[in-house]
């Protein structure tokens, strides 16, 4: 896709996506749509729901990275529970795990239970990418803050905006506030790209991963 759009080449957008599919009606013929258009666009990897990574793994053997998500989208599963998503996740191939952490627990400035709860999954990852969810639209800007911190020291590899699946999605001031904040990691925009413009945005502004269902569709 030799294009330019606002300044960056397309391939440099592409190759920062997360090709997403979440839906609850997801089905195999929608999921294989999606590795497809990873495969051929060359996207950072594709984003899908646990019950089908082996699938994916074999299918897409090795050609794109295989992520999923972890106590998707709420996030108030016990710890335990996401552990054993995650070991389940990492056994059947997934090469990254977005996790989303429990909300209520920040609510309540509980942010020991946070810090122990991201560090037991990253422990269950076993070496693979580890993006952490905070969910930003449900946050105050202190409880962002520290979030970047907790996350920055947790051994994560990613901070993420969002599911997608809350009151909204990643917004400029969100990736600006976390580029300002965090150390050691990288930021992952995810929900609300509803546009090329944005997506680019959102990298400028320090983004290095974008999670999107869209995008690829838009640039097209």
């Amino acid at each position: 896709m030799e294009k330019e759009y606002f300044g960056l080449k397309a391939e440099d957008i592409i190759s920062k996506i997360d090709h997403t599919i979440l839906k609850v009606d997801s089905t195999w013929d929608d999921v294989k749509r999606i590795c497809d258009d990873a495969k051929k666009y060359k996207t950072a990897s594709v984003c899908i729901p646990p019950c089908f990574v082996r699938q994916v793994s074999e299918y897409l053997n090795g050609e794109v990275s295989v992520c999923t998500v972890i106590g998707f989208p709420n996030g108030y599963m016990t710890t335990n529970a996401k552990v054993l998503e995650t070991e389940d996740a990492v056994k059947n191939g997934a090469d990254e795990i977005d996790m989303v952490i429990n909300v209520g627990k920040v609510k309540e400035g509980n942010f020991d239970y946070v810090s122990d709860e991201i560090r037991a999954v990253r422990d269950a990852c076993k070496g693979k990418v580890l993006k952490v969810i905070i969910e930003t639209c449900l946050l105050t800007e202190e409880e962002k803050i520290e979030m970047c911190k907790i996350v920055s020291e947790s051994g994560a590899d990613f901070i993420k905006t969002s599911t997608g699946f809350s009151t909204g999605g990643a917004t400029r001031e969100d990736i600006a506030l976390m580029k300002k904040y965090t150390y050691g990691i990288k930021i992952k925009a995810a929900g609300g790209i509803k546009s090329v413009e944005d997506a680019v945005d959102f990298i400028n502004l320090g983004a290095q991963r974008l999670g999107t269902s869209s995008l690829l569709k838009m640039m097209e």
